[in-house]
C-alpha cells in the first residue's frame, strides 16, 4: 500500500490482484469502516461479494452513523458527522455508490449538488443570556501568548506528546478564547483530551481556521446519515451478494503471533445466542473494528433518564482479547477505562410536534426550520450553560418519516459533572423532558411555557454513550494498533481506534481511510490511497491562518510570533515586487 496525490491515480481503475478469486473476507463491525472495506474489496480488489461476510452485533448496519425511528421512543440520532471537501477517501468511496433517490447518479453527485444549492453558513455560533448572541461571536479572541502556544504545539513532534493532555500545553489565556470555545464544542474536545490528537487536528484542518466561527466549510447530508449514506452502501453491497450477519458477537480471533508473521487462525463468535467457530486459511482476510464510541448505549424517554449502568461491551472485549495475544494489537484499556467525569456522555433527540418554538429558533439561527435549508449549520453553543450545552438543527425533514410540522433537534452537553441552570440536576440524571426544558430555557422560551412544551408538545429521547469521547483519551505511540500490524498476513484493524498517520479520528474520513489502507495492503492493490490533504504544507494556507488567528489584523498591527516578526523587521522591504508580497496581499496580511 502506498499513498498518492493528484488526479492521475484518483481516476484510475487498478488491475485485479492475481489471487483475488481465492480470497474470502470476514469483517467485524457493520459501521462505515466495515461497509467501506467491503466496497473496496469488490470495486478495487475484484473480489466476489458472496465471499465477504459482515458480522454486526446490532440488528442493523451503520454503527455510530445512525438515525432511526424507534416504534416506542420516536426519532433517535446519537450524533452527527461534519464533513468537508477534502475528505479524499470518503468521496472516493461515494463516487461509486448510486443514490437511493436517483440511481442514475452517485451519492457524491447528489451530495455535491445539494451543498452547492444550499451551502452551510452559521449566523450565530454562540449564545448566552437565554438566547442572545454572544457579542464577540465571529472573533477568535486569541492573545499573542495563545497563538504562540498553538504554533508551538503544531511544531512539536508526536513523540514528545505521548500521554500529554491539552491543558498541559496551554495556559488559561488560551482556554478563555473563543477559539477554544468553538474548537471544543465543534469537535468535542475536553481540556483533558489528547494534545497529540489536537495537534493532528490543527495540522489537518489549518485551511478551515477562517471558517471556524461561521462553519461555512462544512457540508451536510440531506437526511440523517443513516438514510443518506449507510442505506445506499448497504443496498449496493447486498446487490453484490455481500452476506450480513446481524445479532452476531465476535468473541475472539485466535492469532498465531509466535513467528515473525501474524496469522489469524480462527474466529470465535456467538450468533443469536449460539456459539460458532470459523477456521481460517491464509486466503481468509479478517478486518476488525476494534472498540466503539457508541458501544453500550442506553436510552431513556420523555419521562425516564437513560440508564448509566453498562457492561464493557462486545467490541471492547474483543479488542482486549486480541491485545492479550500480542502487544502490537494496542492497549484498549487506555481508551475504555478511567474516563474523566467531566466529559460528554449524553445527547438527546428532541422532536417538536408543533411550531411553538419556531420563533426562538429563527431568532437565533436566522432560518425558518421548515424552509428545507440547513438551519444551524452545525452546533450552536450555549456559553453560560453549566453543562456547556449545545444544539444542532439539520435540514428538515431530518427523517423521511417526519410529519410536515415536526422539527428534530439534536442536543448534547460536554460537562456531565455539574447541575443544569434550569433543571438542577446533572445531565446524566435527566429525563427527556428535563433535557428539553433545559434547552428551551437557554434559547429564551418564557419559563411559564417551558414545562408544557417539554411534556406535551414535544418528545425527547436521551442517549447515554459511556465511550463517546474516548477517541480523544490521552494516548501514547502504540496504544492504537497499526491498520495492518507489522508482519500481519491476513489480519487488519479498521475504524477510529486503528492507527494511520496524519489523519484525525472522530471523522467519517478516518473510518474510510483505514478501511481503504487495510484492503489495499492485504490484497496488494496497485493503486495509491489518496494522501491526507496537505494544507499544513501550503504557504498560502499558513499565511491565511496567521491572518484569521489574529482576527483579520494586518501584519503591522499584529504582535506576531517570532517567525513573522523576523519577516516584518528584515524581510518586507526585500519582498516588495516579488511573489511573496503577492501571497501576503492575498492573505490580507499587508
Amino acid at each position: 500500500m502506498y499513498h498518492s496525490n493528484g488526479n492521475y491515480e484518483a481516476f484510475a481503475n487498478p488491475l485485479p490482484p492475481s489471487d483475488a478469486t481465492k480470497k474470502s473476507a470476514y469483517i467485524v463491525g457493520g459501521g462505515l469502516a466495515g461497509l467501506a472495506a467491503a466496497v473496496f474489496m469488490i470495486r478495487d480488489g475484484k473480489m466476489r461479494g458472496n465471499k465477504i461476510h459482515i458480522f454486526e452485533e446490532l440488528p442493523i448496519a451503520g454503527g455510530s452513523m445512525d438515525g432511526i425511528k424507534n416504534p416506542q421512543r420516536g426519532f433517535i440520532i446519537r450524533g452527527g458527522r461534519e464533513m468537508e471537501a477534502h475528505f479524499e477517501t470518503l468521496w472516493d468511496l461515494f463516487r461509486s455508490i448510486p443514490s437511493l433517490e436517483n440511481p442514475d447518479v452517485s451519492v457524491l453527485d447528489e451530495f455535491y449538488w445539494l451543498n452547492k444549492a444550499d451551502p452551510s453558513f452559521s449566523h450565530c455560533r454562540v449564545i448566552e443570556r437565554r438566547g442572545h448572541r454572544m457579542p464577540s461571536d465571529g472573533k477568535l479572541t486569541l492573545t499573542p501568548t495563545a497563538i504562540r502556544e498553538l504554533i508551538d504545539l503544531a511544531l512539536t513532534p508526536e513523540e514528545k506528546l505521548q500521554d500529554v493532555q491539552i491543558n498541559q500545553v496551554f495556559s488559561d489565556e488560551f482556554f478563555e478564547s473563543n477559539f477554544w470555545l468553538y474548537w471544543a464544542t465543534m469537535f468535542a474536545f475536553e481540556r483533558w483530551s489528547s494534545a497529540m490528537e489536537m495537534r493532528r487536528y490543527i495540522l489537518r484542518f489549518i485551511h478551515h481556521v477562517g471558517t471556524l466561527a461561521d462553519m461555512s466549510a462544512l457540508k451536510f447530508t440531506k437526511y440523517n446519515q443513516y438514510e443518506s449514506l449507510i442505506m445506499p452502501l448497504v443496498r449496493w453491497l447486498e446487490s453484490h451478494g455481500v452476506k450480513f450477519h446481524f445479532d452476531t458477537i465476535v468473541k475472539n480471533i485466535v492469532v498465531d503471533c509466535k513467528s515473525d508473521k501474524k496469522v489469524a487462525k480462527k474466529i470465535e463468535l456467538v450468533k443469536s445466542g449460539r456459539k460458532r467457530e470459523i477456521n481460517l486459511t491464509l486466503d481468509d482476510l479478517v478486518f476488525v473494528t476494534n472498540g466503539s464510541i457508541t458501544e453500550s448505549t442506553t436510552y431513556g424517554d420523555n419521562d425516564t433518564a437513560a440508564d448509566t449502568r453498562h457492561e464493557l461491551g462486545a467490541s471492547w472485549q474483543l479488542w482486549k482479547n486480541l491485545a492479550a495475544q500480542c502487544k502490537e494489537f494496542g492497549r484498549p484499556e487506555k481508551f475504555c477505562e478511567n474516563i474523566p467525569a467531566a466529559n460528554w456522555v449524553i445527547s438527546a433527540t428532541i422532536t417538536l410536534n408543533d411550531d411553538t418554538v419556531v420563533p426562538y429558533i429563527e431568532k437565533i439561527c436566522k432560518k425558518n426550520p421548515h424552509s428545507g435549508s440547513i438551519v444551524s449549520s452545525g452546533p450552536v453553543t450555549i456559553k453560560d450553560s453549566n453543562w456547556l450545552y449545545g444544539f444542532s438543527i439539520s435540514r428538515q425533514p431530518h427523517f423521511r418519516a417526519q410529519k410536515t410540522n415536526q422539527i428534530v433537534v439534536w442536543t448534547y452537553g460536554l460537562l456531565s459533572d455539574t447541575n443544569g441552570n434550569y433543571v438542577k440536576k446533572k445531565i446524566t440524571e435527566c429525563t427527556g423532558a428535563e433535557l428539553c426544558a433545559e434547552w428551551l430555557y437557554h434559547i429564551g422560551v418564557p419559563e411559564s411555557q417551558i414545562d408544557d412544551i417539554a411534556h406535551n408538545r414535544s418528545s425527547t429521547v436521551p442517549s447515554h454513550m459511556p465511550y463517546i469521547t474516548t477517541y480523544f483519551m490521552p494516548r501514547a505511540l502504540g496504544d492504537r494498533p497499526l491498520v495492518v500490524p507489522r508482519g500481519s498476513v491476513n489480519l487488519a484493524f479498521i475504524g477510529n481506534y486503528a492507527e494511520t498517520e496524519r489523519d484525525t479520528v472522530f471523522t467519517t474520513e478516518y473510518s474510510v481511510r483505514t478501511a481503504m489502507e487495510a484492503v489495499y495492503t492485504l490484497l496488494n492493490i496497485d493503486r495509491g490511497v489518496p494522501e491526507v490533504f496537505d494544507s499544513c504544507f501550503d504557504i498560502r494556507m499558513l499565511l491565511q491562518s496567521v491572518y484569521y488567528l489574529n482576527d483579520k489584523k494586518k501584519l503591522r498591527d499584529i504582535d506576531v510570533p517570532w517567525v513573522m516578526k523576523l519577516l516584518e523587521k528584515q524581510g518586507l522591504k526585500r519582498v516588495r515586487g516579488t511573489y511573496l508580497e503577492q501571497l501576503l496581499h492575498e492573505s490580507h496580511l499587508v
